[in-house]
């Protein structure tokens, strides 16, 4: 591990005066600190702020949640605002990591992790997100658990986060502070696409900190739940992956929620499964159809082709558990 000074900070002002130095910010470090160790990441400063008062979730005006970043993974998992009206963020969480990295893992910290793609990893590998125009090694590697979705010839490594799937699906905010003050950003635009810039992950301005990630009201009754298929049952990260909710009133779907985790190199928005099913009445034919268009666009690569019909099969099979129908 190489040499970095170490600060703690007590209120926002003191973190956004250090980020703006190049401090990075650590809350839990279970993704930071393993980075730091495989010297992948060599930051000179990391600004601890697990003292900061953004660890609260609270009901908003509209009836969505607002979730503090620092609010753990175990803590939103079960606090019953989240159980109740969003199981499908729950769900994600649980299925994330061990109970032990869950307990100290924060939401904020959950959506800015990077990639699992061992070339990534391996600081002796080309890797055009760790040294950009170095080349990427997957894409002609052994690329099994890469993406299908929104690669470019830069970069084909999948986001790593459930929870960030189901926050996609949800249409969730991102609320930032930084040196110009407080904004707010869409999900789908906050995790940005590799395309000839994969080193740029998200879309945060120099010295920005995450505050909370607020989930919008949506209609109710809603339906929600996620399944993640993997290589194993146990702590392993998805090969495909779907976050669905779904609002049904006298019969008929009225609105629908579905993205998917394991494909994409950003948690994978299906609008075209969405369209597919609102204005429908739910059934088996149905959910088969609408899954149909799950891998519309996809570029498998050599290792990975599996992927495509997985995708739809795992997208077909949680819109029968969320619609409730054989």
């Amino acid at each position: 591990m190489h040499p970095f000074t170490y600060t703690r900070v007590s209120d926002t002002r003191e973190a956004l005066n250090a980020g703006r130095h190049g401090g990075r910010y650590i809350a839990g470090g279970t993704t930071l600190v393993d980075l730091m160790r495989e010297t992948v990441e060599r930051p000179e400063t990391l600004v601890d702020i697990t003292g900061l008062p953004l660890d609260e979730i609270t009901v908003t005006e509209r009836g969505g949640l607002r979730v503090g970043a620092l609010v753990t993974m175990s803590e939103a998992a079960a606090h019953a605002k989240v159980r109740t009206l969003y199981p499908v963020v729950s769900e994600a969480l649980e299925l994330s990591a061990s109970a032990q990295l869950r307990n100290m893992a924060t939401i904020g910290g959950n959506i800015m992790q990077r990639t699992r793609c061992t070339y990534f990893r391996d600081v002796t590998a080309d890797c055009n997100k760790r040294e950009p125009g170095s080349g990427c090694a997957a894409l002609h590697g052994v690329n099994r658990t890469h993406a299908i979705l929104g690669t470019s010839d830069a970069c084909v490594a999948t986001h790593p986060s459930d929870a960030a799937v189901a926050l996609a699906a949800l249409e969730a905010r991102v609320h930032l502070l930084g040196p110009g003050g407080t904004r707010q950003v869409p999900f789908a635009d906050f995790l940005l696409r590799p395309d000839s810039t994969p080193q740029r992950e998200q879309a945060l301005r120099k010295g920005e900190l995450i505050t909370a990630v607020e989930i919008p009201a949506l209609p109710r009754p809603l339906r929600s739940g996620y399944l993640k298929v993997r290589d194993r049952q146990s702590y392993e990260f998805a090969l495909t992956s779907a976050a669905v909710a779904l609002h049904v009133r006298g019969g008929v779907i009225r609105e629908a929620k579905v993205a998917a985790g394991g494909v994409g190199t950003v948690p994978w928005k299906l609008p075209a499964v969405e369209q597919h099913l609102v204005g429908e009445r739910p059934s088996g034919a149905l959910w088969s159809a609408a899954a149909a268009n799950a891998a519309d666009g996809a570029r498998p690569l050599q290792h990975n082709r599996f992927k495509v019909e997985l995708l739809k099969r795992t997208v077909e099979r949680q819109l029968r558990i969320v619609g409730g129908t054989k």
